[in-house]
Formats: C-alpha cells, structure tokens, sequence
C-alpha cells in the first residue's frame, strides 16, 4: 500500500461514509449488514448496501428480489447483488473483448471462451469499480459493504496494491510503445491489445482512488463478525491481523448469535454450549480490546424482512448510529529516534515466528504468514537503511539510520 499520510485528501467530493462487513463464512456478516443498512436508512441516511458475496444471500435477507444495478428496497435504502458477467460488460469491455478473440483464435469453442474470460480478480474488481461509481456519483450519505469471507475480504482490499505493482512491472516500458504494439498487433491480428490496455489504465487510476478511501479510517471503517466459537476468533484474530498489515481500519467487532443465558435453564441441552460461550465472549473482550465489542442475541427464528433486521440493528447499536466511527487509533505512525526513524505498524496476534520483514529499494515488504504487503517508504527514507526489525506489545518496529554512503557525499 502506499505509505500513510495524515494530510491524505479523498480523491472524490463529498465522500460518504463507508462500512465493509467481514468475517468467517456463515458468521451472519450478510445479517449484520443489512441490518445496520435499514438503520442507517431510517435514520435518515441515504444508503446503499452493496453485496459482493458470489454466494448472494443479501435479498434473501432484505426478503426482496435484487439484481445487479441498485434498486430502491425502501425509503431511502438501496440494494445490489454484484454480477460478475454483467459487471464484466460494463467495466470490463475491452479487456473482456480481448480475452475472448485470444481464446477464439485459440480455437476454443465460445461457452468456454466466456467462462475463461472471467479472470481472477475479475469479482473483487468489478467490486471495487462498483464502488468508484458510487463514490464518484456522490449519491449516497452511506454505503455498506456486504463482503464475501474473510480470504475473499483480503484479496478485494488488497487488490488496488497488486494491480498497481502488476501494472509498474508488466508494463515498465513507455506506455506509448506498448499503445503503439498494441494498435499494430489488433491491425493484423485482430485482438484488440490497444484497447485492452488503455481500459487497464483507466481501471487501475479507479482502483487507486478506490484504495485512498478504504484505507482511510474517518471515512471507511471494517467491521469484523464472529460467532463465540474457537474456529471463528482464530480467523477473525488472522483477519484483523492482516488488515492493520494493509493499513485499514477496524472500528468495531460484532459477535453475533450470542445465546442468552436468562433463557436456557439449567441442566438443559445448551447449558454446555453456554458455559463455553461465557469463556469466547470473555476471550474475546481480552483479544480485541480497545475495540468496541457489539453483541447480538440470537433470536431463535431465521432472520431475515424488516421487522426482524430492525430487531438486529436495536441490539446491535442500541443508543449509537450506526454511521460513527467507534474507533479511529493510527495503525501505522513515524517517529525521530535520534538520527534514526522508527516506523511502528500495529500487528495484533502476529507470532515472531511467522513475521517476515526486509528493505526493497523504496518499499518495506512485511509479511506475516502467507500475506504480505508492501509499504512504499518517504522519499527522505531511501538515505536510510533498515538495521532492526522488532515485534513488542503487538507493535512492529522498524528502525532504520542513515546510509553511511549517503552520509560521507
């Protein structure tokens, strides 16, 4: 990601707030979602709440059809399910083109030719550029994130980073000569390389702009869903983990299905079940503090229509507004040390073990188990050099002090 900066200004006028919902599948993210949505919306917040789950559950939720544009659920709440295919004809025209006259001069038949055209990525791309549109549209005071688990969350906040890179890389020739090869090849071969690209540019400016407003706290918050179960705290730990690794801010965790315990009485089959759910409630207090802790009672039927999801977004937020920021503490901070600088990344429950860091050119790639994220550095820091790298009380920091090269010219 590109280094932070407490100056950065949002690429889009009037940019609305932002809440992405996150967890281990099944956690009830698509429930939590669209509960904070309604709220929001009958607190007279404009809203849009955007599902970018391939496995849709959003309108059965709002127990309303939806499709791939946003639609008007109710007054002042708008919903969409993203559809790879169509949003592929919208934002991917030319790169779609493009990859279906490769594989047609390939020989590959047409029904495999457009199911092969749907690269990976193409799902949390067209995600984000769903987005872009919506914040630079500037038609919604809020717009909630309905996103896919946790690995799917990683790779579509991660995107804009990658894609950057992908392009630096692939492409480090003069971008004129690759437009110029580009008309040359669609001239005598037909496929269409030129356009392909130039779509490319255009997309990946979107992503960047995209990228500025995720990774910024006082607009865009991520909410991390979890049951009180062992399986589900580790991920959600892994998660929240990985998220400060690339810089985005977690306000909030919401622990959803909490059992009451006034209703189960004793020696009945759940009091095993609620015994073990008062010692991951209490496990959970102490992993994820400062964040505030939001519970939500099962309600003992399915959940899903207006009355039910109101009942939700009451417990959940009870006297809050679902639109604030409950928690904004920097992740990622510089300070002088000396004639040194020391970059301090907040890492909660990364183990030594599994930490990775070293200095590459103007970036500082950290990696922490399989994710990695690469951090380009202040100009002022290619006159240094990393020499310490140390994980305490959660916090990594990284020294660097001044290149006895630099130092003697």
């Amino acid at each position: 990601m590109l280094f932070p900066s407490s100056d950065n200004e949002s690429p889009f006028e009037d940019t609305p707030r932002i809440l992405l919902f996150t967890g281990k599948g099944g956690t009830g993210k698509t429930t939590c979602a669209a509960a904070t949505a309604q709220r929001a919306a009958r607190e007279g917040h404009k809203t849009l709440v955007l599902s970018s789950d391939p496995a849709h559950s959003l309108a059965d939720a709002l127990d309303h059809e939806l499709g791939p544009e946003a639609q008007e659920v109710s007054d002042g709440l708008f919903a969409q399910e993203v559809d790879l295919y169509y949003s592929m004809e919208k934002h991917w025209g030319n790169m779609r083109d493009l990859m279906l006259t490769v594989f047609r001069w390939q020989g590959v038949d047409q029904i495999a030719a457009e199911e092969l055209a749907a690269l990976p990525g193409m799902n949390e791309g067209s995600v984000l550029l769903w987005l872009e549109e919506a914040l630079r549209e500037a038609d919604y005071d809020l717009i909630v994130v309905d996103s896919a688990p946790t690995g799917e969350t990683l790779t579509l906040l991660s995107l804009p980073q990658v894609t950057q890179w992908w392009l630096a890389n692939a492409f480090p020739f003069q971008k004129t000569a690759v437009k110029s090869l580009g008309f040359g090849v669609r001239k005598t071969t037909g496929i269409p390389l030129d356009k392909g690209y130039e779509e490319l540019e255009v997309i990946f400016e979107k992503l960047e702009r995209v990228q500025t407003v995720l990774a910024t706290p006082a607009t865009t918050s991520i909410r991390l869903v979890m049951n009180p179960e062992k399986m589900v705290i580790e991920e959600a730990r892994r998660a929240y983990t990985y998220l400060q690794l690339y810089g985005y801010g977690v306000d909030s965790v919401i622990v959803n299905r909490v059992l009451p315990e006034d209703q189960v009485p004793d020696n009945s089959f759940f009091e095993g079940y609620v015994q073990s759910q008062r010692e991951y409630l209490a496990e959970i207090e102490r992993s994820f503090q400062p964040l505030p802790i939001l519970q939500v009672p099962h309600l003992g039927e399915e959940v899903f229509g207006s009355e039910r999801l109101a009942r939700i977004g009451e417990t959940m937020y009870a006297d809050r507004s679902p639109v604030d920021v409950f928690y904004d503490a920097s992740t990622l901070k510089v300070r002088e040390d000396g004639d040194a600088y020391v970059l301090e990344l907040r890492l909660s429950f990364a183990a030594p073990e599994d930490l990775s860091v070293h200095q590459l050119g103007d970036q500082l790639v950290v990696q922490v188990a399989n994710q990695r994220s690469n951090y380009i550095l202040p100009n002022f820091l290619n006159y240094y050099t990393m020499t310490e790298a140390t994980l305490q009380d959660e916090w990594l920091h990284v020294r660097f002090t001044p290149d006895p090269e630099s130092s003697s010219n």
